[in-house]
């Protein structure tokens, strides 16, 4: 059996692809089945539109990615007309991931959600973001701003509340246990770690804003261990996200707490890599007759 779970919301399988990955969902409609995932995290929607950062925002490393996008997306009023009516009719679970750069900006945001006709579930909350109140501080790196956001965001929606944690603090346990108090239903962990790289041809950094946020392959062990951490903190689901390449991946993070996973990078490789591995989970569950709920958090200790 290989259902998860969050509050009253079951998914049909553990993957789900994680935000800005996977586009607004239909871009993908003819190259992969969406439904037999367990949900679509859809790309970050901010309060108005965004053009993003200007090129070169995005270049491959050895083992990942680095990318400094700058949140492009169409703004959320256009997100309620033209791409809610797309999602409503998937047969898997919607996530909207939401960002911002003021608390009001995220909570006008949610309004709007909230009063639009998706069936959607839930939201994911970029708190990875400058608070321009706070002179550029990420939302994230600071856990009162973090509680206050939640405890504001929880009193708008009965939907699924899930805060989207950064690995670039001191602790990010003490994020999770903000959020958790703040009455978040889950957290998801981690979002990309800062990089950087530079061409030594032209000697110039390899992305227009010098640093942007690593994912792939290579942040994976950083990944695991942050969302055990947590695991070991807070009561609430975890989603964990970093460097899900297979199978046996998205088990490594069950074991150490996660109930859900996101697949982010590998989404451009291969789009259907989501469901692939969600059939191979299903064979293992099967072979050895093990519940996948059961293995959370069940990683033995050495003596």
């Amino acid at each position: 059996m290989i259902t998860s779970k969050i509050k009253n919301i079951e998914f049909k399988n553990p993957i789900l692809v994680a935000s800005g990955t996977y586009g607004y969902g239909n871009e993908v409609k003819d190259i992969a089945n969406v439904e037999a995932l367990g949900g679509i995290v859809t790309k970050s929607v901010t309060l108005n539109p965004r053009e993003g950062n200007k090129p070169p925002r995005i270049f491959e490393t050895a083992s990942g990615m680095l990318n400094s996008i700058g949140l492009a997306n169409v703004g959320v009023k256009e997100f309620c007309n033209n791409k809610i009516p797309y999602l409503n009719q998937l047969n898997t679970k919607i996530i909207v991931n939401i960002a911002g750069s003021s608390i009001d900006e995220y909570l006008e945001t949610l309004d709007t959600l909230e009063s639009s006709e998706g069936n959607h579930i839930g939201y994911e909350i970029n708190i990875s973001c400058p608070n321009v109140k706070e002179g550029g501080m990420e939302f994230g790196v600071n856990p009162k701003i973090t509680e206050e956001l939640t405890k504001k965001m929880r009193q708008k929606t009965n939907k699924l509340l899930i805060m989207k944690l950064s690995p670039n603090v001191t602790n990010i346990s003490d994020i999770a246990i903000a959020s958790e108090q703040g009455g978040a239903d889950a957290v998801s962990a981690i979002n990309t770690l800062v990089g950087m790289g530079i061409d030594i041809n032209n000697y110039k950094p390899k992305l227009s804003t010098v640093f942007g946020g690593l994912s792939g392959p290579a942040i994976k062990p950083i990944a695991l261990a942050n969302v055990h951490k947590i695991y070991k903190s807070v009561s609430i689901p975890i989603i964990g996200i970093g460097g899900i390449s297979k199978f046996e991946d998205v088990l490594e993070f069950i074991l150490a707490g996660a109930t859900l996973v996101e697949i982010g990078t590998l989404n451009y490789t291969n789009p259907s890599i989501g469901v692939n591995i969600s059939n191979k989970i299903k064979e293992y569950c099967t072979s050895r007759n093990i519940n996948l709920k059961e293995m959370i958090g069940q990683i033995a200790y050495h003596d």
